[in-house]
């Protein structure tokens, strides 16, 4: 059995990677996070390759491919730490192509899947909804108030900014009961974009390990690079498994969302936690290897260490889907989800 990305999902990945890294230079980002907005002429572009209908079906605009594929294009959006409202977005499309009403589809998913509009989703676990990522701006939100999924519009709710430590994204504070029920099970779709989300949690835990390792190749010490002592070296060596371990977990999820969607909940979550915590300690263990110039303002490891922390968080803490994995696995709760 070949466990490795096709030529075609490999085309995918790395064309995104390109796009993106000649898109969303270092100075780009920080210029974008700075003000607190997204570049309109970049998403036009983007929007126009279709990105954020990669997993909805041809017959409603999308391209007709998989989760694997969308997971592959979130974690280079984290890899670039992109300022972007494409995974909001995406997910959108999918709770409505999959739960969605026929009237619901035909009015969103075409515009959706071309980038022509964009989508504000929950921030947070449904049962927590009022925090939303990309809300400002959208045309559509997708949220839940305990009495099942809704679509609405703008117009028939309140949206006031939120102010988070990550810049790169935008949050705001919703509030309302306004919109129409989306009628469907929206069970799978929910761990489809959870599965997205630790995909982009995985590039933002490559790009922090790759720019320790380079500092720790650069940066000398009594005549010798810093990466040649064991205290940096080992740590390095922990961000690689760190990162390794997590794309292992959140590549098979996807895998099983397209696949084997029997075994998608425990994969789901167990992608998640383990991406969740990577992207935070990989992050960290770059600052200490950067020392004392990676806590200043001026340099652009804040951004990746920001995102992963309060993206962590978000569609459940890894605490949450431990204690998931373990009810699945029929071990009971291992700990309190609210710690």
């Amino acid at each position: 059995m070949n466990f490795d990305l096709n030529d075609e999902q490999r085309a995918i990945k790395d064309t995104a990677r390109e796009l993106l890294a000649s898109r969303f230079k270092l100075d780009k980002v920080r210029e974008l996070a700075e003000s607190g907005s997204y570049d309109d002429a970049i998403w036009k572009e983007i929007g126009g390759l279709g990105w954020a209908g990669i997993a909805v079906p041809e017959e409603h605009g999308g391209q007709g491919l998989g989760i694997v594929e969308l997971m592959l294009l979130c974690e280079e959006v984290g890899y670039a730490c992109a300022p972007l409202p494409l995974f909001s977005s995406a997910a959108a499309g999918l709770v409505i192509a999959s739960a969605g009403s026929d009237e619901q589809r035909e009015r969103w998913l075409p515009e959706l899947s071309s980038g022509q509009v964009t989508a504000g989703i929950p921030a947070t676990a449904p049962e927590d909804d009022s925090v939303m990522i990309d809300a400002d701006g959208a045309a559509v939100l997708a949220f839940d108030r305990g009495e099942g999924p809704r679509l609405a519009e703008p117009s028939e709710v309140e949206i006031s900014g939120l102010d988070l430590i990550d810049r790169t994204r935008r949050y705001s504070q919703l509030s309302g009961e306004g919109g129409q029920e989306i009628p469907g099970e929206i069970d799978w779709a929910l761990a489809a974009i959870t599965i997205a989300f630790a995909g982009e949690l995985t590039g933002l835990a490559q790009r922090a390990m790759e720019m320790a390792v380079e500092y720790a190749r650069d940066r000398e010490q009594f005549g010798r690079p810093i990466g040649a002592y064991q205290g940096v070296s080992h740590a390095c060596a922990k961000m690689l498994y760190d990162v390794e371990e997590a794309r292992s977990l959140t590549y098979y999820a996807a895998w099983c969302a397209d696949a084997q969607p029997e075994s998608l909940p425990l994969a789901a979550s167990m992608a998640k936690a383990r991406a969740s915590e990577a992207a935070w300690d990989v992050a960290a263990a770059s600052l200490q290897v950067h020392g004392g110039i990676a806590f200043t303002w001026e340099h652009d490891l804040q951004f990746f260490l920001k995102r992963a922390r309060v993206s962590s968080g978000l569609y459940g803490t890894p605490r949450r889907h431990r204690n998931r994995v373990a009810d699945i696995a029929g071990l009971g709760s291992l700990e309190p989800a609210t710690a």
